[in-house]
């Protein structure tokens, strides 16, 4: 994967700065990208192109457990999510729903730029620093490469979805 980065490095940033509630109430996601992220920047969704990067602080994706947070940034464009740490259950759901996520806890990467990511080693390469993210059990690898947790059940689950 290579992408430009879209740089948020707060802390906590939760559900709600990613996906206000009040928007999550339909069943059409396709929506969720005019408000992903508007009230941390309300620029995001001019800005943000398919295949773009966001990195984040701390504990990103805490707050609920709405699965509509992951959602909203993967039909905004964004193929992958850095961040430091992440909320467990943000984390489950990215993975749920197709969206990579690398944890690195230690970074300097800066906004607008370009990073290559290799998913399966947890490698990322800012021209020549490498991070190493934290490696990606090989079952979340493969429901990734399926497009998401339903997708990966309905190839190589026993039971019929």
């Amino acid at each position: 994967m290579v992408g430009k980065v879209h740089l948020y490095n707060i802390d906590n940033i939760d559900t709600d700065r990613i996906i206000p509630g009040k928007y999550t109430k339909t069943l059409d996601v396709s929506t969720f990208a005019d408000h992903c992220l508007e009230d941390l920047d309300s620029d995001f969704k001019t800005k943000v192109q398919q295949g773009d990067i966001l990195v984040g602080g701390w504990n990103f994706g805490c707050g609920s457990s709405r699965e509509q947070a992951p959602i909203a940034l993967k039909v905004s464009g964004i193929s992958v999510v850095i961040a430091r740490s992440f909320s467990r259950i943000f984390y489950r759901n990215a993975i749920n729903i197709g969206l990579p996520i690398l944890e690195i806890p230690e970074h300097d990467i800066s906004d607008r730029i370009r990073l290559e990511i290799e998913l399966e080693s947890g490698k990322v390469a800012d021209g020549d620093i490498i991070y190493s993210a934290t490696p990606l059990p090989q079952v979340m690898i493969d429901i990734l490469n399926e497009g998401g947790l339903v997708a990966y059940l309905k190839k190589f689950g026993k039971y019929k979805i």
